[in-house]
């Protein structure tokens, strides 16, 4: 494929990379006007297929504005189609045959637009069928044990409304936890454990402590979505690991981390997110090596663990806490509205971890934090998991017939958990993508989760993610035989 200079502006500016006109005063971001400019003179045909863009740095440095602002709106245009990244070369121009749907899409910002920081994707009070989410419905749930574990909470003692609480988090339920995982997985102490408002306050405590812009983090490609755009907002540069049905690629994994010296790499061991698969002892082993050959940080997502058969691989188990931090949440297993996160990671880490959550917001919520303690501690709680576990198990395979037979393909079988990933080979519509399906699902009543959510590469079929609990509905089934029509 041919590659032509760049022309965005007829004013050139510094090195002799021409600018994009930014009205600071203008209505809308800079992002959003970025990623406006350059889809209009693709779809204008100023910019052809095979165009190199300017390095963030050039763009950046050229239009006065953040490297951390180029980025975003180089990774919307990615997620859009419209550029891609070719990793040590730089973002080329994707496509000129902009579908119709697309452009005016990208050129104003409509409320049908779906993207992975979609609000009605995470806050439960929409009326549309959430088959993207990542939450379950209440009734899966310990309803009375969640709702006790919260009145109990609410007794909080006099003496405690004078302080914030520990910075730690609350010193019960973290004795609590680490008796819990030194019989389960690894000796841990009360003082290696670090509470967090959630999973994903968990890495941005991570990233703030370990990386500065720049640096280069992996991350599985497929991953969690959310994770990417917060690399990214960090300034660092987020490189993707193949990930598939038989695990991380770790050859590539090797070749990369010998070229990019990474920082850190996050890692979802067990059912991962989206796939629902889970790493080999062997191949954890192999990870674990390559970590200490080429000497980065492994932080373990191990949100869904207790949603997994007993056995599953454990980094944090296997290393010792040396160079693993391991991620948990409650959300999965009693309600993602508690948000109770934490970090377990070396004695010699947590007190810089701790500094840096203090610096970001002082503590976390000690009134969550004891409702977490009354309910893993509660008599049903484990028969309330196992009641979640089955039911996951039996939504599972009624998600996977139904996307069967509407014509999808799994791109993995799941170990468990709540996510079936599927798809098409071939577009229903020509020149559809991920993202337009998942738009037209929105005015229909459905949120979707698709593929180009998940990745870094651009994606080779049309897949999304589907929660168990709602992928066989009618509405969602009718919808995707109507696509399929088109």
């Amino acid at each position: 494929m041919e590659e032509t200079s760049p022309v965005i502006d007829q004013a050139g500016g510094p090195g002799g990379w021409p600018c994009v006109a930014i009205e600071r005063r203008q209505k809308g971001s800079l992002v959003e006007q970025i990623v406006a400019a350059i889809s209009a003179m693709v779809g204008r045909r100023e910019l052809r297929v095979g165009t190199k863009m300017p390095s963030v740095r050039q763009f950046a440095k050229c239009n006065g504005i953040s490297t951390f602002t180029v980025v975003e709106a180089y990774d919307r245009l990615v997620t859009l189609g419209l550029l891609s990244s070719r990793r040590g070369s730089g973002y080329f121009v994707a496509r000129q045959d902009l579908p119709a749907v697309l452009l005016p899409a990208t050129l104003q910002a409509t409320p049908n637009a779906i993207d992975a920081l979609t609000a009605d994707l995470y806050s439960g009070t929409s009326e549309a069928l959430p088959v993207g989410a990542g939450w379950l419905p209440p009734e899966w749930y310990g309803e009375d044990t969640i709702l006790d574990a919260v009145r109990q909470a609410m007794r909080i003692p006099a003496a405690r409304l004078r302080g914030y609480g520990h910075p730690l988090g609350f010193p019960t339920l973290r004795q609590q936890m680490a008796a819990t995982l030194s019989d389960e997985l690894f000796p841990v102490e009360a003082e290696q454990i670090l509470l967090t408002h959630g999973a994903t306050h968990a890495f941005d405590l991570v990233l703030r402590t370990l990386t500065k812009p720049g640096d280069t983090v992996f991350v599985e490609d497929p991953g969690y979505s959310n994770l990417l755009s917060l690399i990214r907002h960090h300034g660092c540069i987020a490189v993707g690991i193949p990930r598939g049905e038989n695990g991380l690629d770790l050859d590539v994994l090797a070749q990369q981390a010998a070229q990019m010296q990474p920082k850190l790499m996050f890692v979802n061991t067990v059912l991962q997110n989206p796939l629902g698969t889970s790493l080999s002892a062997a191949q954890a082993h192999r990870l674990l090596a390559l970590a200490e050959q080429f000497d980065f940080w492994l932080v373990e997502d191990d949100i869904y663990r207790e949603l997994a058969p007993r056995g599953e691989a454990s980094l944090a188990a296997m290393d010792g806490l040396r160079r693993v931090i391991r991620v948990g949440s409650f959300s999965k297993t009693l309600s993602p509205v508690l948000r109770v996160g934490s970090i377990s990671a070396s004695a010699s880490l947590i007190p810089e971890l701790l500094r840096v959550k203090m610096l970001a917001g002082l503590t976390t919520s000690e009134i969550n934090e004891r409702a977490v303690y009354h309910a893993i501690t509660a008599r049903p709680y484990k028969r309330m998991v196992d009641k979640l576990v089955t039911q996951l198990d039996a939504g599972r395979e009624r998600a996977m017939a139904s996307l069967r037979d509407v014509g999808m393909t799994l791109l993995a079988r799941p170990r468990g958990g709540m996510f079936v990933s599927a798809g098409w080979h071939d577009a229903p519509t020509p020149d559809w993508n991920g993202k337009i399906i998942a738009d037209q699902a929105l005015k229909h009543g459905i949120l979707l989760s698709p593929c180009d959510f998940f990745m870094l590469r651009a994606p080779e079929a049309i897949w999304f993610r589907f929660n168990v609990a709602y992928a066989d509905h009618p509405q969602l089934t009718n919808f995707l035989r109507r696509i399929c029509r088109q």
